[in-house]
């Protein structure tokens, strides 16, 4: 029996400018079952970004249902659907997303404030996720302090933390050089492994290798939906 975690149900976006309405997602349908790791594709304006927007609930679609981890997500307040990224969602950005002021460790332990943990145990979890990323030399370095690529393990460490089951990645390789990136690439191959559900927008199809299916968007519509071998890749 399939353990599905996400389902998207004839999905709907309509953004409108005066007259006109624009469908960014056009009636897409999936599934993602726990523990894959797809990639999702296409062009600039195909309907990627707007659908990784739909599966963070930082957007709420014009009609069609979001099934997450059994939950229809469709219709929820602006409060549900923040408690919901909190518990099930783990993002990691392009732009690392890392507040300025703060150390590595407190960045890292911010999801955990806002879900009500205590400070002792916000430390350790932070500690344990900072060490999970190699970067346990780097507790007390606030982002200015940190290469590209630390601060997108920090960022990595910050999605990890909540043990949410869903990974979030949009375009995370995309401010990093060739080396970096494919570190980066096989550390969420690492944590996929370990069975966290990885979602990756990309349009580069040797990021996209690492995954084991990639659905690609054209005009708001899936048009090819595959699975694929994925690239191993060492953490680095």
């Amino acid at each position: 029996m399939k353990d599905v975690l996400i389902e998207v149900r004839d999905l709907v976006k309509t953004y409108r400018s005066g007259e006109e309405k624009l469908n960014a997602l056009d009636g897409v349908s999936f599934s993602i079952e726990r523990g894959e790791f797809v990639a999702i594709m296409g062009p600039s304006g195909s309907g990627k970004s707007t659908a990784m927007n739909m599966l963070g609930c930082l957007d709420s679609p014009t009609s069609g249902v979001y099934l997450l981890d059994g939950e229809d997500v469709s219709d929820l307040s602006g409060d549900e659907l923040a408690h919901i990224r909190n518990v099930k969602l783990g993002f990691v950005f392009q732009g690392f997303n890392l507040l300025p002021k703060l150390t590595a460790l407190d960045n890292v332990a911010l999801p955990l404030l806002y879900m009500g943990v205590r400070p002792e145990e916000r430390r350790q979890r932070a500690e344990q996720a900072l060490e999970r990323v190699d970067l346990t030399s780097r507790l007390h370095h606030r982002p200015n302090q940190m290469s590209g690529g630390q601060q997108q393990r920090v960022a990595i460490a910050r999605a990890l933390v909540g043990q949410a089951p869903v990974i979030l990645a949009d375009e995370p390789t995309g401010n990093l050089d060739t080396k970096t990136s494919y570190e980066i690439m096989g550390l969420l191959s690492s944590v996929n492994r370990e069975g966290r559900t990885v979602v990756l927008v990309t349009h580069e199809p040797d990021i996209a290798a690492y995954a084991s299916r990639v659905l690609r968007f054209k005009d708001g519509k899936i048009v090819e939906d595959v699975r694929q071998s994925p690239r191993q890749g060492e953490e680095g």
